[in-house]
């Protein structure tokens, strides 16, 4: 009987341990000319880098830099396999939101379920928005174009 009671602790640490790391992206060392491209456009900024496979057939991979700028703020660079910056996405608070979207939040969301927000800026320089929200527990993106408009909602998985 003395024995069961670790065995038990092992077993739940060990199922909780994988459940968290399923959630996870896994960390990895990208490409020398990722790291480089990365190295240039932010200088004395350390990284996590994660992987995520993206295409048609999951095909193309893509290379996401996690870091903080010099105001504390959390941003993402995503990168493809050449070193290509395919987008960058910055946090922001809600007050830096066009009006036109802070006002579509507030008449649809509660301000419970805002998670996130960011401006995000991809490789062709098209400006968005992206609202996180939980609703009915799920995660959505609400996305916005650069002037608040509403774009389209992406249920994430």
């Amino acid at each position: 009987m003395k024995n069961v009671l670790p065995v038990i602790l092992f077993l739940c640490s060990s199922f909780l341990f994988a459940q968290e790391g399923t959630n996870m992206k896994k960390v990895v060392t990208p490409p020398e000319k990722v790291r480089f491209a990365f190295e240039k456009e932010y200088p004395e900024k350390t990284a996590v880098w994660s992987e995520e496979y993206v295409g048609d057939d999951d095909d193309e991979v893509r290379y996401e830099a996690k870091f903080n700028t010099e105001k504390n703020e959390k941003a993402l660079a995503v990168y493809d396999n050449l070193g290509v910056l395919k987008a960058f996405e910055l946090q922001i608070p809600l007050k830096q939101l066009p009006l036109k979207a802070q006002t579509y939040l507030k008449q649809n969301y509660s301000p419970k379920a805002i998670k996130e927000i960011a401006i995000v800026v991809d490789d062709k320089s098209k400006t968005t928005y992206e609202v996180g929200v939980a609703k009915d527990s799920k995660f959505y993106d609400v996305v916005f174009d650069k002037n608040g408009g509403f774009d389209v909602i992406i249920e994430k998985n």
